[in-house]
C-alpha cells in the first residue's frame, strides 16, 4: 500500500508510513553528522496523524522511507460544529466530519465555502490542505493612533477564524486581509 522514496522526494505535508503508524512532515532540515565525517543526515519533525503527537526523527540521507499513498480529494468547508468540522465531497456530495485534533493549525485558516483539497487516507480524513492565501475578515483589533512607533507599525488582530495576526497599524475592524497559510503572516488587503 505503500511506495519507497528517497530522502530527496521528501517535501513538507508528505505523509509516511513508519513502524506501522502514520506520519506527516511538518518540517526537514539536511545536515553533516561531526567534523571529518562527511555522512549526511536528515532531520524531521513528524506528526503521528491519529494522536497528533510530534516527534524528531534522523535518517541517512541514503536511506528510503515508505510514502502512504493518500488521495486528495477536492472538498468545500460547510460549516464548523465546535470542535467538529464538516466538509462536502466535490465529486460525490457525500458529507465527512474531521475533528479539530486532526486540522489543527489549519482550523484557523477555513471560513464557510471556502473549496481545499481533503488529504484521505484509507477513506479517513488526514488533513487539509489549504490554498497559499486566504481572505479573512479583522474581527478584532486596537485602533491605531497616528505617530505611534512603538510597535513599528503593526499591530495585534483576531479573525473572523480566531486566528491571530499582526497587521499593519491603518487597519481596522470589518477590513478584508490575506493572509499567508505558510506562515500565518500579513499579505495585504483583499
Amino acid at each position: 500500500m505503500a511506495t519507497m522514496i528517497s530522502m530527496s522526494e521528501l517535501s513538507r505535508g508528505t505523509v509516511l508510513e513508519l513502524d506501522g503508524s502514520l506520519f506527516v512532515i511538518l518540517s526537514y532540515q539536511g545536515f553533516k553528522t561531526g567534523k571529518g565525517n562527511s555522512e549526511a543526515r536528515m532531520r524531521m519533525k513528524l506528526r503521528d496523524v491519529r494522536t497528533g503527537y510530534t516527534q524528531d526523527r534522523t535518517f541517512r540521507t541514503d536511506e528510503r522511507v515508505a510514502r502512504a499513498m493518500v488521495e486528495n480529494r477536492a472538498s468545500q468547508f460547510l460549516y464548523s460544529d465546535g470542535d467538529l468540522f464538516h466538509f462536502m465531497d466535490m465529486e460525490t456530495y457525500e458529507g465527512k466530519v474531521v475533528g479539530r485534533e486532526v486540522l489543527g493549525d489549519s482550523a484557523k485558516y477555513l471560513i464557510d465555502g471556502m473549496e481545499i483539497e481533503l488529504v484521505v487516507y484509507k477513506d479517513e480524513a488526514l488533513s487539509v490542505q489549504l490554498p497559499i492565501t486566504v481572505e479573512l475578515r479583522i474581527a478584532e483589533t486596537e485602533p491605531g493612533f497616528k505617530g505611534n512607533t512603538a510597535t513599528a507599525g503593526s499591530k495585534k488582530a483576531t479573525t473572523e477564524t480566531g486566528l491571530l495576526v499582526d497587521v499593519p497599524m491603518f487597519l481596522s475592524n470589518d477590513d478584508v486581509i490575506k493572509v499567508d497559510t505558510r506562515s500565518g503572516e500579513y499579505v495585504g488587503r483583499a
